[in-house]
């Protein structure tokens, strides 16, 4: 098929090389423009450009796709397929309506759980059992097309970063084999009534309150690793916390149990495995106890 793909990130680079090796005829990849990035703030491609341009694919990175201009080129390619894997930007109707067999999504979380903008972060925040990877047909509302296909895996104690990294690979084998099976496939509605919404992480969620549950705690962790990183304060110090246990221990809340960081929740508590500091590379939560002592009752903001 005659494919124009559209994605930014590294969760939709597998779905791209995924649709090259399989023989598809990809005629375009559309990506977000390079943003300026890094201590120099130099733009950089996004993950997608990078990896088509390594495919010999032509790359367009549009600004928006409202103008007759923009949708004009996008009809030049034209496209069987247009694949979407977490793009950034909303496509009008005109140009949903320009391939032959319209627009699949490859979205991840088992529709209608999940619509939005951070559906792993937000099943993870959730306590979920499982999520997955939801092939739909795109239409003019959020997530809201009818699904084609669905794969599922559990969560466990997964992080956001390992499971976007799982379900990016689930998601390109998925999109593969629909396709091949796409002229006897029978879409299926959604149940609006049963949808969930996943909107964008806000910053100011990665605080760490330990007036909650250590369970809660630990969600948030893994749902907040690597990025943006859950965090509490020690002594004026921002600290992530990017991996941690829960324990039967109890306390006053935000209070240190022992030397080992052991740290008081508003039921159980917490203790750290791996943290980072400020400007400062990932590590064992025991390497850093043995350049800083932590003793028991230290308060943390």
């Amino acid at each position: 098929m005659r494919i124009i793909f559209m994605g930014t990130p590294d969760f939709a680079v597998p779905t791209l090389t995924a649709l090259h090796e399989a023989g598809h005829t990809v005629v375009a990849a559309y990506t977000q423009p390079p943003r300026r990035a890094g201590r120099g703030k130099k733009l950089q491609p996004s993950p997608v450009q990078i990896a088509a341009e390594n495919l010999g694919i032509a790359v367009r990175c549009p600004t928006s796709l409202k103008s007759e201009e923009a949708q004009a080129e996008f009809a030049e390619c034209a496209p069987d397929i247009a694949v979407v894997a977490a793009y950034g930007m909303i496509l009008p109707q005109a140009v949903l309506d320009i391939p032959a067999h319209g627009c699949l999504n490859v979205h991840a979380s088992l529709l209608p759980a999940w619509r939005g903008a951070a559906p792993i972060q937000r099943s993870i925040l959730a306590g979920d059992a499982e999520t997955g990877v939801t092939i739909m047909q795109m239409e003019a509302g959020l997530d809201t097309g009818p699904m084609l296909a669905t794969a599922r895996t559990p969560i466990e104690d997964k992080t956001a970063g390992g499971l976007t990294e799982e379900l990016a690979e689930i998601g390109a084998q998925l999109m593969v084999s629909t396709l091949a099976e796409l002229a006897t496939l029978s879409a299926m509605a959604q149940n609006d009534q049963a949808a969930s919404h996943a909107p964008k992480i806000d910053k100011a969620e990665a605080k760490i309150d330990f007036s909650q549950s250590a369970n809660i705690i630990e969600r948030q962790i893994r749902a907040f690793a690597p990025f943006p990183g859950a965090w509490f304060e020690l002594d004026g110090e921002r600290i992530k916390v990017l991996a941690a246990e829960v324990t039967a221990s109890g306390g006053d809340a935000g209070t240190t149990l022992d030397d080992q960081l052991t740290i008081a929740c508003g039921t159980s508590a917490i203790r750290p495995a791996r943290i980072q500091r400020a400007g400062k590379p990932v590590m064992d939560a025991a390497d850093f106890l043995r350049g800083k002592q932590v003793p028991a009752g230290t308060k943390l903001g």
